[in-house]
């Protein structure tokens, strides 16, 4: 149980994890603070309180955090910039005080992952460890949740994923580890949980099991690299972005993204959720 001294700050609160983490601490009965960039945006929850901040603001943040302990840090928006803004943002919380980080990162982050923005994440790990703040590092898989998003205009998956395998998670589970590890104190005080999925499926078995979830026959369609390229250039989007889109198809070929970790079991006392079952 969370003491009532403990002050927790939620970030992210306006996505899908941030958001489920607020509403289960909502639901606990926790009082927790909701850092949000625009205030309207944030869930009106019991037991909440908003106070605004961009990460790349460090006067805000330092303000938004004042009186903070714990802070349950998303990852920031997809930018080129987004390794400078988690630094700033670290920097801030600490200078206002925060005793503690929870960071939820991405699996294999490694400064050679397939995976570009993995790499973010890996320098985001990098500078958290090195400012000495107590810290835990959630590394979760491709959310099991956005499998029906791979499905392209004419219905089926396509990329260069070969016939790898992922060990696509569900957002509950990760939702449900990071509440765990907030109530803590420091019981995972410096470790790195790895979220997955409880079995790594290929793209033809997510396909599968789209179909039997849409009552239609979606297909994996396989792409060479320079297919992947070539059917996302319609979409205009900068070259960092799509390098993004198409290095997570070639990491799960890389088998960057298969292995399949107990640690939500291990945290919860569940079972990871079947990708069957999400969807």
């Amino acid at each position: 149980m969370i003491a009532a001294q403990t002050l927790l700050a939620v970030t992210g609160s306006t996505g899908r994890v941030g958001g489920l983490v607020a509403r289960r601490l909502s639901e606990l009965g926790v009082d927790h603070r909701l850092l949000v960039r625009d205030p309207a945006r944030a869930p009106a929850l019991p037991g909440t309180h908003i106070a605004a901040a961009d990460y790349g603001d460090a006067a805000g943040v330092r303000t938004a955090l004042s009186g903070a302990h714990t802070v349950f840090m998303v990852s920031g928006a997809e930018t080129p910039n987004r390794v400078q803004q988690h630094v700033t943002f670290i920097d801030a919380a600490i200078d206002a005080g925060v005793q503690r980080i929870v960071y939820l990162s991405f699996f294999g982050a490694s400064p050679t992952a397939t995976f570009t923005l993995a790499r973010d994440h890996w320098a985001t790990e990098e500078h958290l460890r090195s400012t000495g703040v107590a810290h835990t590092i959630l590394r979760d898989n491709l959310y099991a949740d956005f499998a029906p998003a791979l499905v392209g205009a004419d219905g089926n998956i396509r990329g260069p994923a070969a016939d790898g395998r992922a060990a696509v998670v569900a957002q509950a589970d990760v939702a449900d580890v990071a509440v765990v590890v907030l109530g803590s104190d420091d019981a995972y005080g410096g470790k790195t949980l790895n979220l997955t999925g409880p079995a790594a499926l290929t793209m033809y078995e997510i396909a599968s099991a789209l179909s039997d979830h849409l009552g239609r026959t979606v297909a994996y369609v396989p792409e060479t690299i320079e297919e992947a390229y070539a059917s996302r250039a319609v979409y205009g989007a900068p070259k960092w972005q799509v390098d993004a889109w198409v290095s997570t198809y070639t990491a799960i070929a890389a088998g960057e993204l298969e292995g399949v970790s107990e640690d939500i079991q291990d945290v919860t006392g569940h079972p990871a959720t079947p990708l069957e079952q999400v969807i």
